[in-house]
Parts: C-alpha cells; structure tokens; sequence
C-alpha cells in the first residue's frame, strides 16, 4: 500500500504551528488551493519576518486565516514546504511591497512557501474569541497586529477537531 504524500497535519514533537494571516482580495485559501503553493510575500514587520527566518522549519503547519475582510477566520490549512528567502517583491519598485533600502546584497524581508493542505469551513474570529481553549491564543491578545502568530501544540490539535 503507498504512502499518502500529503498526511493529515497532527501534532508531532518535532512540528512547530503557525497562524499566518492573508487578506482574502491578495491571496485567499482559494488561490492557495489553485495554485498548490505560493510565497507568503509582503511581510513588512520584522518580528514576523524573523519567525519565519529563524523559527519557521519545512512541514510546519499553518492556519491559514482570512483578514481585512467582512468575515475575518481560519479558513484552511498549509504547510511551510521552504526555508525562508529573500522576497522578491521588496524589489520591485512597482509592487506596494517596495523598500528602497532593502538590497539583492542584503534583502531587509524574506518569506517562505506555504502548500494548501485543505480548505475548512471558516472559523470566525468572534468564534474563536469564545472558545475558552483557545483563550491564550497569541493572536487573540489585544493590540496583537502580527500576521504571523505561532501556535501551541494544544490549541493546534483543538482547532484540528474544531475544524473537522
């Protein structure tokens, strides 16, 4: 019998867990399901910036959220399938993304790939506000602004069976 090549996500020792945020009009868990895997580009803020360079390894997993958006929530899975490197977009001087004081010598932001691992049904931001186990979510702290936010192991394996 083959191995499936894309197991369910779980909670193993080894695996970090991360809730990273997207506007839906930017890049959706739609677009991430069409295109099986895309750069998590844009990130202008340095302690995300510094997760994902220094914490973030391949397979972890990922809440894909939706935000800035009518309906904000997790509305998929990922997973990280690249180490981090240097976001092409802070070059572009078309691209809203752009710093000029960012170099191909010495790149300011990096970013990784994320893979679509499934779609869910959306899981509102008030909803996850009210779920007691969820209470010490960094991502739920006020004044949090992070788009990416690690996850405990605990609140990775609740949301798997919130999720379904």
């Amino acid at each position: 019998m083959a191995s499936d090549p894309h197991p369910a996500p779980d909670a193993s020792p080894t695996r970090q867990f991360w809730l990273m945020k997207s506007e839906p009009d930017e890049a959706s868990i739609d677009h991430l399901k069409a295109a099986g895997t895309l750069p998590w580009t844009g990130v202008r803020n340095y302690q995300a910036r510094n997760f994902m360079r220094d914490l973030m390894r391949l397979g972890d997993g990922v809440l894909f959220y939706h935000s800035s958006c009518p309906e904000p929530g997790i509305a998929g899975l990922a997973e990280v399938c690249s180490a981090a490197y240097p976001d092409a977009t802070q070059f572009d001087p078309d691209s809203p993304y752009f710093d000029p004081k960012s170099t191909r010598e010495q790149p300011r932001w990096l970013h990784v790939d994320v893979r679509f691992v499934r779609k869910t049904r959306l899981l509102s931001l008030a909803d996850m506000k009210r779920d007691p186990a969820l209470s010490e979510m960094r991502t739920l702290a006020p004044g949090n602004r992070l788009s990416i936010t690690p996850v405990s192991a605990a609140e990775w394996a609740h949301l798997q069976r919130v999720l379904g």
